[in-house]
This record gives structure tokens, C-alpha cells and sequence, in this order.
């Protein structure tokens, strides 16, 4: 019985030793079935070149992170483990550690360049835009930097924000303001443009002993700096409650207003200008035939001044409380 319980001990630990060569064998076989690679040099290669790269190469590529280098430019490979030259199996990682570029820059030249380039030029070198102010500039065109701080050419942390003084383009002209008061409206209208400013809000008050549409006051006043497209503020003698027969009110909060053309066999350029609120709005610009009535919706219950223009010649004022 003894010698019997031997002999299958002895057959049993024959099979073990059998079946564990032979899975060390397989296993021998399958490693050395895998293919092998050479590790290539990764270091101061562009990002996207590794990442192709290794994957034709049946690698994996892991970013173990970011690191500043003054040699190694900003999104460039700064180290790799496997060394190159090392062989490993297809399938494997291989670990990089990115640039970030050098912790310190130059502050780029940004005169005369447009600000939406600036601004590229800028987040390119890892700066930013800080503060934004604005100026005319006799010879560099609107939208153009005039000047930064800081000043191009020093060294500044990456991060660091970059001031701009940008173009407004050439300064409006300047005109000495025309003296309104006692002329007539139509006049005043005519002087206002003349001088290339802009016509504002209209106001009235009644003063008896002065005809009527007769400029009683302006802004901004007589002989003062006014610069091109400014608005000018009158206020005109006018009875309250006066309107024009060309003005139908109703009962909405709107009236209307009728303009004919006058005669003739050529067409005419006829522009209707609403003053109101400070406002002014062409109601009606458009090339008409002679005797065509042109009606237009006119806001009530507010202080309204209508110019009517025939060929850029102002015909008519009609003013409405």
C-alpha cells in the first residue's frame, strides 16, 4: 500500500514539473513573438510629431507634464522616458514632459500694427491685454496701436499684461461756433450745416415782442470751439399751442403730415428731416415727380421741429408743440 501511495506521489510530481516547463516554454515563446522597437529622440520635436510618431510605431504616448525651459521652445517635447535608442514592446508608453516655453519673454513691438493682430501677437508670446485707451493720431490710421507699456524689447514674466494706446484716426475739424440767436430757424438751419455740425434738439418758449421761429438762445453758444458733427441746441420763439395746417391730429399719439411737390417736368430730391428729442431722423429721402404728395406719420403731443428740403435746399420749417 505504502509502496503504491510512492509511486503516485512520485507520477504526480512528474506532471507538475512536465505542465510548468511547458507553460514557461509557451510563455518564453509568446514574449520573444513580440515585436520590438527602437525608442526614437523625442526631445525638441512638436507635440503632433511624437503623438505620430509613436503611433505608427504601436506605442503609446503619456504627457507626465509641463515644465518651463529657456532651450526647448513652448508645446516641444522636453524630455522622454524610455531614453532614446531604448527597445521596448509595441504597446508600451513612452512618457514626455512638454515645454512651456522660456518663464520669460520679450515684450513684442506692437506700434502701428492693427489691434486685432496685436492681440494674437500678444496671446501668442502668453501675454494679455490689460488696459485699452484711445486717442486721435494725425498719421496712424484708426484702429492702429500708438504706443504700450511696457515698451517693446524688455523682459517680463509670461502672464504679464500688455497697456495699448490705440488710434482713433484723424481728429474731427474744429469750427468757431456761428452766432444763431436772432436769426430765423430756416437760416439757423442753413448756418448749422454749413458748418458741418449737426442739428439736436429744438426747444420753444413764447416771447411777444419777438417774431415768430426768431433763435432765442443756443447751444453750444456763440463763438465757442465746436468740432465736426456736433449737435447744436435751439430754442425758438413760438406761441404754445400752434401747429401747421399740414399736420392732421387724431386721437392716437400720431399725426400726419402732407408735403406736395412743387411743379415742374423734372423729378425732385425730396428729404424730410424729424427734429425731436434731441433726435434727428430723415423721414423721407427719395426722388419724387413734380405735384406727388408725400405723406408722412409725425409723433404728437411732443415738441417737434420738420425741415422739408428740395434738392438740398430747405423750402420749409414746420414746428409743432
Amino acid at each position: 500500500m505504502l509502496a503504491r501511495i510512492l509511486k503516485i506521489t512520485a507520477l504526480l510530481a512528474v506532471f507538475t514539473v512536465i505542465a510548468g516547463a511547458s507553460a514557461y516554454l509557451t510563455l518564453t515563446f509568446i514574449v520573444r513573438s513580440e515585436e520590438t522597437v527602437i525608442v526614437p529622440d523625442l526631445v525638441g520635436k512638436d507635440v503632433v510629431y511624437v503623438l505620430e510618431v509613436l503611433s505608427d510605431l504601436g506605442l503609446n504616448t503619456k504627457v507626465k507634464g509641463t515644465r518651463y525651459s529657456s532651450d526647448i521652445p513652448k508645446n516641444h517635447a522636453l524630455m522622454q522616458e524610455p531614453e532614446a535608442g531604448s527597445e521596448i514592446k509595441q504597446g508600451r508608453d513612452v512618457r514626455i514632459i512638454i515645454s512651456k516655453g522660456p518663464q520669460h519673454v520679450l515684450v513684442p513691438n506692437l506700434h502701428r500694427i492693427a489691434m486685432r493682430k496685436a492681440r494674437l501677437i500678444l496671446d501668442e508670446n502668453g501675454l494679455c491685454q490689460n488696459m485699452l485707451s484711445t486717442a486721435y493720431h494725425p498719421q496712424i490710421p484708426k484702429g492702429d496701436v500708438i504706443a504700450q507699456t511696457p515698451r517693446a524689447g524688455i523682459t517680463v514674466d509670461r502672464g504679464t499684461c500688455v497697456n495699448l494706446l490705440v488710434s482713433r484716426g484723424l481728429a474731427p475739424r474744429a469750427y468757431k461756433m456761428p452766432a444763431l440767436i436772432g436769426r430765423p430757424l430756416d437760416t439757423a438751419v442753413i448756418q448749422v450745416e454749413m458748418n458741418q455740425l449737426k442739428l439736436g434738439l429744438i426747444d420753444s418758449r413764447h416771447q411777444p415782442d419777438q417774431p415768430e421761429n426768431i433763435v432765442l438762445a443756443q447751444h453750444p453758444p456763440a463763438g465757442h470751439r465746436a468740432t465736426e458733427g456736433a449737435s447744436v441746441k435751439l430754442v425758438i420763439n413760438r406761441r404754445p399751442g400752434r401747429q401747421s395746417p399740414a399736420y392732421d391730429t387724431g386721437r392716437t399719439g400720431v399725426g400726419l403730415l402732407r408735403h406736395r411737390a412743387g411743379a415742374g417736368f423734372l423729378r425732385q430730391r425730396i428729404r424730410i428731416r424729424l427734429n425731436t428729442l434731441g433726435e434727428s431722423i430723415d423721414l423721407f429721402d427719395e426722388y419724387v415727380k413734380p405735384g406727388q404728395e408725400i405723406w408722412r406719420l409725425i409723433p404728437r403731443g411732443v415738441s417737434a421741429t420738420v425741415l422739408i428740403f428740395a434738392d438740398n435746399q430747405l423750402i420749409e420749417t414746420l414746428t409743432y408743440d
